[in-house]
This record gives C-alpha cells, sequence and structure tokens, in this order.
C-alpha cells in the first residue's frame, strides 16, 4: 500500500530509549537490580542518544528519586514526560532535562493512548511551555495526529510535536491499509508542522516492524523514543543488538 512521505533530505533521528520498564522490572522485588542508572548508561554505550522516563505520581516505576540520579550522571539527553500536575511542574523545573514532553495521562491510565485537546487546554498548556522554556528546558506535547489540534499548537509556542503513533503501531500487522491511511495523517501534520517551525518527535508501539516504514515517510522526525517494545526485544536478542537494530531502522 503506498503511503505518502515528506520529499526532503533524509536526517539523523534520535533514539531515545525510555527504561519505565525496567524500572517496574526493578519495583517488583526489593532492592535495587536491576539498577537504572545502570542500565541507562549502557543504553547509552551501544548507541542510544537520548533516555526517556515517564514518571507517574503512584511511582509504580520510575521513581521521583531516580530522576536527580540520571540527570547527574548521563551524558545524553534526557527527556522526561507526563501531566504537568504540580508535583511533576516541581520535579522537572527542579532537575532542567533537555526537553520535557507534556502528557494528559490520567493517574489510572495503564499507558498514555491519546494526545492533548490543544484547543481546549490552549491556556493552561501556554503557561506551562512558557515556564519550562524559561527554564531552558525544551517543550514538546503529546499530539494526536490531527491538524486542528495542531493549530493549537502553534498559538501556545511548543517547540516539537510528539506525534501519538498507537493506532499506527496497532494496526501495522493485521490491517496494512488501515495503518498506511493513518500514517498518511501523520505525514500531513508533520509537513505542517514543519511549515510552522514546529519540529516532530514520534512514539508509542513503535517496533522493530513498524519504525521503518514511519521513519521513511517523515524523514525529517527528530526523535523516537521507545520502551516497551525495546525492552521485550532485549530479552530475545540482547540489549546491545536491539539498540543497534533500531538505530539501523532509523539510518
Amino acid at each position: 500500500m503506498k503511503y505518502d512521505t515528506i520529499q526532503k533530505d533524509n536526517m539523523k533521528t534520535i533514539l531515545s530509549v525510555n527504561i519505565n520498564k525496567v524500572a517496574l522490572l526493578r519495583n517488583s522485588r526489593e532492592g535495587d537490580f536491576p539498577n537504572l542508572l545502570q542500565y541507562a548508561l549502557d543504553c547509552e554505550e551501544y548507541g542510544a542518544e537520548g533516555i526517556t522516563v515517564h514518571p507517574r505520581p503512584d511511582e509504580r516505576h520510575i521513581r521521583y528519586d531516580d530522576i536527580p540520579i540520571l540527570k547527574e550522571h548521563i551524558k545524553t539527553e534526557l527527556n522526561i514526560e507526563g501531566n504537568p500536575i504540580p508535583s511533576f511542574m516541581k520535579l522537572v523545573l527542579a532537575n532542567k532535562p533537555a526537553q520535557c514532553t507534556l502528557v494528559p495521562d490520567d493517574p489510572t491510565q495503564l499507558t498514555s493512548d491519546h494526545g492533548w485537546d490543544t484547543i481546549k487546554h490552549q491556556s493552561f498548556l501556554k503557561e506551562i511551555c512558557d515556564e519550562l522554556k524559561s527554564a531552558g528546558i525544551r517543550t514538546s506535547i503529546f499530539l494526536d495526529p490531527d491538524q486542528k489540534m495542531l493549530e493549537g499548537c502553534a498559538a501556545i509556542g511548543v517547540d516539537r510535536i510528539e506525534l501519538y503513533t498507537g493506532v499506527y503501531a496497532k494496526q501495522f500487522k493485521n490491517n496494512p491499509e488501515a495503518a498506511m491511511a493513518e500514517l498518511n495523517k501523520h505525514v500531513a501534520v508533520a509537513q505542517d508542522a514543519l511549515r510552522m517551525g514546529i519540529e516532530v518527535n514520534a512514539g508509542h508501539d513503535l517496533n522493530l516492524i513498524n519504525l521503518k516504514a514511519y521513519k521513511e515517510s517523515i524523514p525529517q522526525l527528530k526523535e523516537v523514543s521507545i520502551g516497551h517494545a525495546l525492552t521485550v526485544d532485549s530479552i530475545y536478542f540482547g540489549l546491545r543488538n536491539v539498540i543497534s537494530m533500531y538505530k539501523n531502522l532509523l539510518g
């Protein structure tokens, strides 16, 4: 099935490894095994260009006290994502990651499954983004591939959007035609974002099967954050091999 592409030179796309699942594994036992910092440093050694964490209020995987340790020791970009409730904002502003990705997740959600309504929450998001940018933190908003929501982002003044790829990923294997239709929505929104001067990230359920087509369709993609699939793949192939496999798909 043919899908649209952005006709520009291929550009480097950063692989940011989301380490939430490793934190979840650690939290299933008392103690500090596996050690989250060592895992993050190993990801960097094996080629990851960023580390992503998504602390939730119940700290069921990443704990708030993990963040200062990671910030102090990792050498690549730290991306902290989450819902900008007061405790989250206090954590981010105290540790100043390279990027903060705002995600509209409810505390009871198992995982993030939709982007922001940037029209309804425009005033709130602009205030949050202004505060982050004043602290020297790059801002990104988790977004469905919706032109109207992108227009809301432009009014907010965000640096980047992170396109929610869950729908595309879910359909890719069993309904390729629907997946390509969804991907074309991403391409259209990415094109308009780039014209507005907004850079484009992507994430959620991207994996070794569906990542190549996505990257080829949006060659100016700045960053993908991958956690669940990469962690599962590492069980089968080994962490060093898996990071190389993902980076090869990103060119």
